[in-house]
């Protein structure tokens, strides 16, 4: 089978999972949003070739998990202690609680716009959010910079760049995307 076959169909996976998780959350009543790339690729960037992300506050990680397992989803294994994962068939889902720029809280939660994502209406994080917390979580051990172009040339005007100057003060790495993005002029007008 050729690969854009298989990606299509593992794409199709990914967006399965997700409208489940997303309609599980909301019928459930936990507060949530969509997270990482499938949340740029819901507010017009590029879709996303990697996992499922979902961000939630804390105290409601154990009764989303509860009520993903009831409705199909299986418990996976995650080594580090700011998400949790589940899973169907080949597709991981991240739960995340804390991100880069500290835990999920309802100032964040706030900050979201309900969306439709391929036909289920969620909460999904601020392209300010989603921009910053790609910045922050840059690092010597992981210092990719291009999801971080893609998704801020891709969703520029959704995005309130005095906030991002303002976070990205808290990191080198993120002052250097920045700087990137300003010397490509992908930072617009007045906000530079």
């Amino acid at each position: 089978m050729p690969r854009t076959d298989v990606l299509g169909e593992e794409l199709q996976r990914q967006r399965e999972v997700l409208k489940r998780v997303g309609a599980t959350l909301k019928a459930a009543e936990i507060p949530f949003a969509l997270a990482g790339g499938y949340a740029v690729w819901t507010r017009g960037g590029p879709e996303s070739t990697h996992d499922v992300d979902f961000v939630l506050p804390e105290d409601c990680v154990d009764e989303a998990v509860q009520a993903l397992l009831e409705n199909g989803m299986e418990s996976v294994a995650a080594p580090e202690d700011w998400l949790v994962k589940v899973g169907r068939d080949t597709v991981v889902v991240d739960l995340i609680h804390r991100l880069p720029t500290g835990p999920v809280d309802e100032g964040l939660l706030v900050r979201c716009t309900d969306l439709p994502v391929d036909s289920v209406m969620m909460p999904v994080m601020s392209a300010t959010d989603l921009v910053v917390s790609r910045m922050l979580a840059l690092s010597e051990h992981a210092c990719d910079i291009s999801p971080i172009l893609g998704s801020a040339r891709a969703l520029r005007e959704q995005i309130d760049w005095q906030l991002v100057r303002q976070e990205a003060k808290r990191s080198p790495f993120a002052q250097a995307a920045l700087g990137l993005l300003d010397a490509l002029d992908i930072v617009g007008g007045d906000d530079a």
